[in-house]
């Protein structure tokens, strides 16, 4: 389904939020403003952000090595070179026969697959099927927009809000989708298809919006006119078979050219031209042609089965069926941000791939054929048969289940199916239940002490949380203090960034019990710890792992110590840029793109990833930082602007913009985007931290007072707005204010040594000596080789 840009309620999400990869972070990590020196004993004092970098969304996984599973390839496919990439269109349709083409063989299957939702993916109109959406004629309102939908004959036409923010008339050139909903391509002009919101439910027969009543507006980024509804980037890949995108960036055009509309057979089994005309026409004494994805590996099938079925970015735009995974895709894995639950469960609109890979079903060697038909996209059986055909004994190592006395709920009835349980499902589109296939225990504890949901109060919405946990420690014990609950809270704690979060990370990462995609996690977390004791020899050691999911998440993990310089670890991303799997290089190419050398294969293949993705904010702003990196600020404003032109709504973007005007020698410039950042995200702390530095280089200290005042309100926990706070209080002579707000910022983070040096001096000038070389020692504490630290010591006999 063209499902859109997220279930979420942002009317314009920021390229963070977008399937772009997690290792493609905006290049800054912190802020590069300067402010002034204050402090006693000299010292200058550069304003560094706790700045939360862009994502610029987040993804990677997928595995050449899979986890806990045999090796049946450690390399990319040798057919996938940058010369292939290349190929012209006509060159690679040229080997494929189209799904008809497989009829005389393959009657069963085809027919089998002729009504799925694969077939049906996306189709032309057709009158006898879609003619009951659109006549008799049918007006209605979602929020503020009135829509009228009408048939001319053999056309079919939506009146609705269109570009400019006025209702047009736009006639519908495709269907995209089947079941449970349809949603009608328009066409905008130079290669262009939009996604339209509003959407025809097949079964009750009637219209409604995607969105639900946000009320999304034309020029908004997410609004069906947006670039986050376009179908040439956003929907056509996993809707069309062999789909080529062939953005032209000069003109902002598309020739987008695919195989066969829908997601044909040779989506799945590859180009078959060569296998249809030997069976025609057998030739005597040859053996007939291999089949992309014929007898292969299971997870060769999973793997194909991921390249749509999963919250990812493309790499190459050109994925071939039976191809590694990782050479082609960079998937989201849960990390820092909140896109998964801790736990694993599936959060936003991030499909089923990720996590089934964090499954203990996956780890256990179950995979996709195990469960679906690949040709009806059903279960092979139905019900709690499914499970029961390897939990009832049938499957070595499988726990056996008793349902009766397991399940506490009559069979096959709510409660009762085993997938109530362990897929709950989450409703996108307004009309599209998906369930989780990370096959989780129902927890209300967890519920209780992180805000995971759990199975229990998603079917009971009537009860409490405590009564779920009552229940469920009455049921089952001791059962439930389980290794995954413990995990999940040690996720849930290293999100907070507090001291000591990262152990328990870095604990998963070493030890010889974690599954692979889980220390790919915990490696994923690493990043911003990577100075603390023993992180950096950790991701260094990590980065020879076996499986390619941990190597890939270690290349992003390392970016930031790469930016510092760190050797060992720019030795190790060195070596990682020859790496037999694409986004391991990619990724590595990315934490070294100020040094990277472009004619090298993983800079070419950097640039490629760029280059594709340049239909998008996000691919203007990574172009951007790219360029940045290079030392070319012109070029990286330029591509800073154009995203935001793309998507003016966005808080981040603005942020990013504004860092970029600062750079460029233009305050105002940078004020001026501080402001609509704040503007359009008043909850963030970070924009008003920055608009104080905005304010800063302006001369304004009233305003610097203010915005930060407005940082800490905002986000209590800014440690470096309360720590600039405490300076600007000391500037003004106010020291015990100063004082308070550098305890606050050194509570909120206890590990950065500016902020007790800081109290330090202020202590040292209002002549409390003794508590001043206290602070002094807790500096010292914390970084042993903090000279100015030492040097008051040592001046004032604390030593």
């Amino acid at each position: 389904m063209a499902s859109g840009p997220s279930k979420s309620k942002s009317k314009s999400r920021s390229p963070r939020q977008e399937e772009k990869p997690q290792g493609f972070a905006s290049y800054f990590q912190g802020n590069w403003w300067w402010l002034w020196g204050g402090l006693a004993l000299g010292a200058v004092v550069i304003w560094q952000g706790k700045s939360k970098p862009l994502d610029a969304s987040k993804t990677i996984s997928g595995v050449a090595t899979e986890a806990g599973l045999p090796t049946y390839h450690s390399a990319s496919s040798p057919q996938l070179t940058m010369e292939r990439l290349r190929q012209p269109d006509e060159a690679v349709f040229a080997e494929y026969a189209g799904s008809s083409s497989c009829v005389p063989c393959h009657r069963e299957v085809f027919d089998k697959w002729q009504p799925s939702n694969h077939a049906l993916a996306e189709r032309s109109l057709d009158a006898s099927v879609d003619r009951s959406a659109f006549d008799p004629m049918k007006t209605f309102h979602v929020g503020s927009v009135k829509t009228q939908v009408s048939s001319d004959g053999e056309t079919f036409q939506v009146d609705t809000l269109g570009l400019g923010g006025t209702n047009q008339v736009h006639s519908i050139e495709r269907v995209i989708g089947h079941e449970p909903l349809r949603q009608f391509l328009v066409d905008q002009g130079r290669g262009k298809l939009q996604a339209m919101d509003v959407s025809w439910d097949p079964h009750r027969m009637d219209w409604f919006n995607v969105y639900g009543d946000e009320d999304r507006t034309s020029g908004e980024w997410g609004h069906w006119t947006g670039r986050g509804m376009n179908w040439n980037s956003m929907c056509a890949g996993c809707h069309n078979t062999r789909l080529r995108k062939n953005y032209d960036s000069e003109q902002d055009a598309y020739h987008t050219a695919m195989a066969e509309m829908s997601v044909g057979c040779e989506s799945c089994h590859g180009p078959l031209k060569d296998h249809v005309q030997y069976y025609q026409h057998p030739p005597e004494g040859k053996e007939p042609p291999p089949v992309h994805l014929g007898k292969r590996h299971p997870q060769q099938v999973l793997n194909t089965c991921g390249s749509c079925h999963s919250r990812r970015t493309e790499l190459t735009g050109d994925f071939l069926p039976g191809e590694p995974f990782l050479d082609h895709y960079s998937l989201v894995v849960p990390d820092a941000s909140e896109i998964y639950y801790p736990d694993g469960q599936v959060r936003e609109e991030n499909y089923v791939y990720t996590s089934f890979l964090s499954s203990r079903m996956h780890h256990a060697g179950v995979h996709c054929l195990d469960c679906h038909d690949p040709h009806s996209n059903k279960t092979i059986l139905p019900g709690n048969a499914l499970c029961m055909r390897c939990h009832s004994g049938g499957y070595p190592g499988s726990p056996v289940i008793e349902p009766g006395a397991h399940m506490f709920h009559a069979a096959e009835t709510p409660g009762g199916r085993c997938v109530d349980c362990h897929m709950p499902q989450t409703t996108y589109m307004q009309r599209h239940p998906r369930r989780d296939h990370g096959f989780t225990i129902p927890d209300p504890l967890l519920t209780r002490e992180l805000g995971i949901p759990n199975a229990c109060n998603r079917c009971h919405e009537d009860q409490t949380t405590d009564w779920a946990v009552e229940f469920t420690q009455a049921w089952y014990g001791d059962r439930l203090d389980r290794p995954t609950r413990e995990r999940a809270r040690w996720v849930a704690a290293a999100r907070s960034a507090r001291e000591g979060t990262h152990r328990p990370m870095l604990a998963m990462l070493t030890d010889d019990v974690t599954q692979p995609f889980w220390k790919a996690v915990a490696a994923r977390m690493l990043d911003i710890w990577w100075f603390e004791d023993g992180v950096s020899q950790a991701l260094v050691e990590a980065s020879l792992a076996e499986d390619a999911l941990i190597r890939s998440q270690v290349a992003i993990a390392m970016g930031p110590a790469a930016q510092a310089k760190h050797p060992a670890i720019s030795k190790a991303l060195n070596d990682l840029l020859e790496d037999p799997v694409r986004s391991v290089r990619v990724n590595a190419a990315w934490a070294l793109r100020g040094e990277l050398k472009p004619t090298s294969l993983a800079g070419q293949e950097l640039e490629h990833f760029l280059n594709l993705h340049l239909d998008q904010p996000s691919g203007q702003m990574q172009k951007g930082a790219w360029y940045l990196a290079k030392g070319d600020v012109g070029s990286a404003l330029k591509r800073y602007e154009q995203a935001v032109r793309w998507d003016p709504n966005s808080a981040p973007l603005r942020h990013e913009l504004g860092v970029i005007a600062s750079m460029s020698g233009d305050p105002q410039r940078a004020l001026k985007e501080m402001q609509e950042a704040c503007r359009l995200d008043p909850t963030e702390g970070e924009y008003f931290y920055k608009l104080a530095l905005a304010w800063n280089e302006l001369g304004r200290n009233d305003q610097v007072m203010q915005s930060l005042l407005k940082a800490v309100e905002v986000n209590p926990d800014h440690s470096r707005a309360w720590y600039n706070l405490g300076l600007a209080y000391h500037g003004k002579g106010q020291q015990e204010d100063a004082l308070r707000s550098l305890i606050r910022g050194e509570s909120a983070n206890p590990f950065d040594p500016e902020i007790p040096y800081a109290r330090a001096t202020i202590l040292l000038e209002m002549g409390r000596l003794e508590e001043a070389q206290r602070a002094a020692r807790r500096c010292l504490e914390i970084t042993p080789n903090f000279e100015a630290a030492r040097t008051l010591l040592n001046r004032t006999g604390g030593f």
